[in-house]
């Protein structure tokens, strides 16, 4: 999920854009307004999963450490055809994705 897109949906001012600006306190203050900002349960999730990707390790250590258990036993195996079929996978998508020249 971009920023950008967030600001975007929630209104907030885009590049370029300047804040509105608020009134000169010459006056007196205005009075409190009875509105009320009330959040869905939506954002209670967004917030709970944005704070459980925060915490997710980029790297799995458990997966690090059974390879290298695998390599130091002589267990762990290269599969070079599958490597190879990966890596034209990859090629094929990023060809497939690429914009077609005119």
């Amino acid at each position: 999920m971009k920023i950008d897109s967030v600001i975007k949906s929630l209104g907030g001012p885009q590049a370029g854009e300047s804040k509105p600006r608020l009134p000169a306190a010459n006056g007196p203050a205005p009075a409190p307004s009875a509105d009320k900002v009330q959040l869905s349960s939506l954002s209670t999730s967004l917030q709970k999963a944005e704070a459980a990707i925060a915490n997710t390790p980029v790297i799995d250590r458990a997966r690090v450490d059974e390879i290298r258990q695998a390599i130091s036993e002589g267990r762990f195996k290269i599969d070079a055809s599958r490597i190879a079929d990966g890596l034209l996978d990859s090629v094929r998508q990023m060809l497939h994705d690429a914009p077609q020249r005119p």
